[in-house]
């Protein structure tokens, strides 16, 4: 009997990257082919693993859905099926409107699609998984789901509570990751603060780190998605104590004016974000920050904006993206207030915005010329090597080109002076 292939297509975040990659263990183990986003998909199964966070992101997990509905109807495809955010949340919608998709699941059932196809899931292999990633990366998941309501957010509608995973389960997957070649883990959650606190009554997160910076071959540790109110000040003593935690913290502040903290339910103050901005750069010097901002959100008004780009400019982030806010069902902004901001006006705000953060990326990319970096090497892309610093993540942040001038191996580290810079990219070569 010939061997079914099976096409993952993976939309949205890292996080909805990981279950896939579980997945594919999975479908791998029971005997499957499995490809994941191909840019031709050929398989006579496809299961579509769907972002439902914003209007965008809704519309194209739609989308794809649809490009395949339309494919088995065609007869190139046999089986469709759909998991993740989108389904979680529209589940009986979709199924009426899109009928030729074989079964939805949602962001946490998908472990059933195994005995859809007369296999079962195998619980030993529950920290194993397929690595979509370069062998030398991984994103490591610490939780699933948020307490906090922000008045924007679909995401506690669609993941329900905050459920961190055990200490020891996550240190068990990080030794099996590092065994298979994995230097450098991107440490990800919907909010990794609140890490700890179903489990342990109290927030983990500097522990958990601290225990993963002790195995042997975590060459990197970064951190992604932290929160500004009861920000777990000892991680940064662990970020300073352990040369492999990477001097880098993404955290999201969407805001600044105390009028919209308020407005948004952010529970921190325009006076407590500054402060701790400042114990951040204190605290661990040299350290990269990653921020989320939003415009448009209902009640903004253009006092609130302009205090929004001073900060901006005051902050000046190493590491920043913006976002226009867009109405989401079931949030208590689209119960509680009305979507009062033009599309033109939000759009204008976020260009603004975000011309403001491009000058000072480039001015501080500037700064790194004549440094001299560690780099690791993700790829080869043309005439160029292509890496990262500590300071930058995959996907999202700048990256370091070098030269082709002599063979470099890919997932090994590098010293690297930097020769050039530009708002994206710097440029260096090898020392």
């Amino acid at each position: 009997m010939k061997q079914k292939t099976i096409d993952i297509i993976t939309l949205g975040c890292s996080k909805n990257l990981v279950d896939s990659e579980h997945l594919m263990l999975q479908f791998e183990q029971a005997g499957f082919r499995v490809i994941h986003d191909a840019e031709q998909p050929r398989g006579e199964i496809a299961v579509i693993n769907t972002c439902g966070f914003i209007g965008d992101a809704k519309e194209e997990s739609i989308n794809m859905i649809l490009e395949f509905a339309q494919a088995k109807e065609e007869g190139r495809l046999e089986r469709l099926y759909v998991m993740g955010c989108l389904s979680e949340r529209y589940l009986k919608e979709l199924a009426i409107e899109i009928p030729q998709v074989d079964k939805f699941y949602g962001k946490f059932n998908w472990t059933d699609l195994l005995q859809e196809l007369g296999k079962s899931y195998r619980q030993e292999l529950h920290i194993e998984r397929t690595l979509t990633t370069p062998k030398h990366y991984a994103y490591l998941k610490i939780s699933e789901g948020c307490d906090r309501q922000c008045s924007y957010c679909a995401i506690p509608i669609i993941t329900g509570h905050h459920v961190s995973r055990p200490m020891e389960e996550i240190v068990e997957e990080v030794r099996y990751l590092v065994g298979r070649g994995v230097k450098e883990f991107q440490v990800i959650a919907q909010e990794l603060t609140y890490y700890g606190i179903d489990l342990y009554k109290k927030q983990m997160l500097p522990q958990l780190i601290e225990q993963i910076a002790d195995i042997p071959g975590v060459e990197w540790i970064r951190l992604h998605y932290a929160y500004p109110a009861h920000f777990p000040t000892d991680l940064l003593r662990v970020m300073r104590e352990r040369a492999n935690v990477c001097n880098y913290l993404d955290i999201a502040l969407q805001h600044i004016s105390d009028h919209m903290l308020k407005q948004m339910r952010r529970h921190v103050t325009k006076e407590e974000t500054y402060q701790l901005i400042e114990r951040l750069r204190n605290e661990v010097p040299g350290i990269h920050l990653r921020t989320t901002l939003m415009v448009g959100h209902p009640g903004e008004t253009e006092q609130d904006f302009e205090e929004l780009l001073e900060f901006v400019r005051r902050a000046r982030f190493e590491r920043m993206g913006a976002f226009a806010y867009s109405e989401e069902e079931g949030t208590y902004s689209a119960n509680h207030y009305t979507d009062d901001i033009p599309q033109e006006v939000k759009q204008a705000r976020l260009d603004k915005l975000m011309t403001t953060q491009q000058e000072i990326a480039a001015e501080l990319s500037a700064k790194k010329e004549g440094q001299i970096l560690q780099v690791i090497i993700d790829r080869k892309e043309g005439d160029y090597y292509v890496g990262r610093s500590e300071f930058d993540s995959p996907e999202v942040d700048p990256e370091v080109l070098i030269e082709c001038k002599k063979k470099l191996t890919i997932g090994e580290f590098y010293r690297v002076e930097i020769t050039n810079s530009d708002v994206f990219d710097l440029y260096g070569h090898i020392i």
